[in-house]
């Protein structure tokens, strides 16, 4: 009989490898996480970044997903301390200074804000926000779909702009475009709108929290839990060979595919490895974190509270920024993706001040500086903001891969999440984490359900090596 030093390895610590090595540990498996970086977590890293007591989130900051993922509710983090603070508006999208389109937690409110398509919104949206738990079941595990998800596949598979025609008021248009554009895809292909209709429905059947201290707490909850089941964590130390690693029973990678390849290319099926080294990334990500001596001086009081704000104008402003990003071109205009955290968690910021930030979409490795752009834009709707900066920190797309391997170019999606992409992610299979070697399995967001702050890739990784190796 052999005998393995521990029973898996987990490289990576992101929320999927850390899913993954809690769903391991509490089926009794001895497990060991290998993190290059000093600090563990991946996307849900925080720091202060621009000034002392100023908490801001690396990647991901509101959580949706995670709130509604299967994986982390059959987890419980509660239990290690970990909370969640949101307002009565999810998101706030400001049109023009001093209008916007709000969601809200509530449907009806929601609903009667978009005046003419009040009853289309509160009967597409509205009833997925009401079967917000079965949607999310079949959202994050798109290769075994029950009828709800069947169901938004069916009103929202076809271009965004497609379905913009069926709006009559800007409001309504502005906010759909806007959910779409977190796919960082062109709004004129198809499948950017099934993630705008899914963020619409979370949106009202679970809000869009942020995690209490910053996303840190969710990678800080994982690894208690791994901890209390006997897991370790180590830091700080890059893997390279799977060769190298100590002898255990499964070795699942919450890498890029890029770096699979590389530390264990060589023990997969060719057919694998060939997915791997095909699979598309998207366009990346430029961020801007500013630690401000007040709120943000916001012309439309509406969107003061907002966890969460698109700061892209009208519906087609949104479309044509987009489409230049997908062209490989940065927009005079860009779309801009904003977290108010510290609106909804003081924590974030000392008293009377401010932690803001947020992103816009760039072509992939784009190395230039659109800091100026970005804060004329949040100026044009908040006059005065920048007035309000005590100290910035920029993240463009090379940093973004400096501090996260993961995030290729500066994508944050593993992947661009298109049609093909979505569910041949790597490869179609029913096992998609299964590389060929029966003893290595791949489970980032390269992977089936794809990106968010989930742990479902993680999560069924761990179930089919378990399935698999007993």
């Amino acid at each position: 009989m052999t005998s393995f030093d521990v029973d898996a390895v987990v490289v990576g610590s992101g929320p999927n490898g850390l899913v993954a090595a809690v769903t391991l540990a509490e089926a009794g498996w001895r497990v060991v996480v290998i993190e290059a970086q000093d600090t563990p977590g991946g996307g849900l890293r925080t720091d202060e970044v621009t000034l002392p007591g100023f908490r801001h989130d690396h990647c991901a900051s509101t959580h949706p997903m995670g709130v509604a993922s299967p994986a982390f509710r059959a987890l419980g983090l509660e239990r290690e301390g970990l909370r969640f603070a949101q307002s009565d508006v999810a998101l706030g999208h400001p049109i023009a200074p001093g209008s916007s389109g709000l969601l809200l937690r509530d449907v009806d409110r929601t609903a009667a804000g978009f005046g003419a398509d009040e009853k289309l919104w509160r009967a597409v949206v509205g009833t997925f926000g009401k079967r917000w738990e079965p949607l999310s079941r079949g959202i994050m595990n798109p290769l075994r779909p029950n009828l709800d998800v069947l169901a938004l596949g069916a009103t929202s598979v076809w271009p965004t702009t497609w379905i913009l025609r069926a709006l009559r008021d800007e409001r309504t248009r502005a906010v759909v475009a806007g959910l779409a554009a977190h796919s960082i895809l062109d709004l004129k292909q198809p499948a950017a709108a099934l993630v705008g209709v899914a963020l619409g429905a979370f949106a009202h059947g679970v809000g869009w929290p942020v995690a209490v201290g910053g996303s840190q707490s969710i990678a800080d909850a994982l690894i208690a839990r791994l901890r209390a089941l006997g897991g370790e964590l180590v830091t700080g130390e890059r893997v390279t060979s799977i060769d190298r690693l100590p002898s255990a029973r499964a070795v699942l990678l919450d890498t890029s595919p890029r770096d699979a390849l590389r530390i264990a290319g060589h023990r997969m099926a060719p057919r694998y490895a060939r997915a791997l080294a095909s699979l598309r990334h998207g366009p990346g990500v430029y961020k801007v974190d500013w630690a401000l001596d007040g709120p943000v001086p916001w012309a439309d009081p509406s969107i003061a509270d907002a966890g969460f704000l698109h700061l892209g104008g009208t519906a087609g402003e949104v479309v044509r920024a987009e489409h230049e990003v997908a062209r490989g071109r940065v927009p005079d205009e860009p779309f801009l993706l904003m977290s108010q955290a510290s609106a909804v968690d003081p924590s974030r910021a000392p008293a009377g001040k401010a932690a803001f930030g947020g992103y816009c979409h760039v072509p992939a490795g784009f190395d230039g500086d659109i800091t100026d752009a970005i804060e004329r834009r949040v100026e044009h709707f908040a006059p005065g903001f920048r007035e309000r900066i005590l100290a910035r920190h920029v993240t463009d797309p090379d940093a973004m891969e400096a501090h996260n391997a993961n995030l290729v170019a500066g994508n944050i999606d593993g992947g661009s999440p298109d049609l093909r992409q979505l569910l041949a992610r790597p490869t179609l299979s029913l096992t998609p984490w299964a590389t060929g070697d029966a003893h290595v399995f791949f489970c980032s967001a390269s992977t089936v359900p794809g990106p968010g702050v989930h742990g479902m890739s993680g999560r069924l990784a761990a179930q089919t090596a378990l399935a698999r190796l007993g």
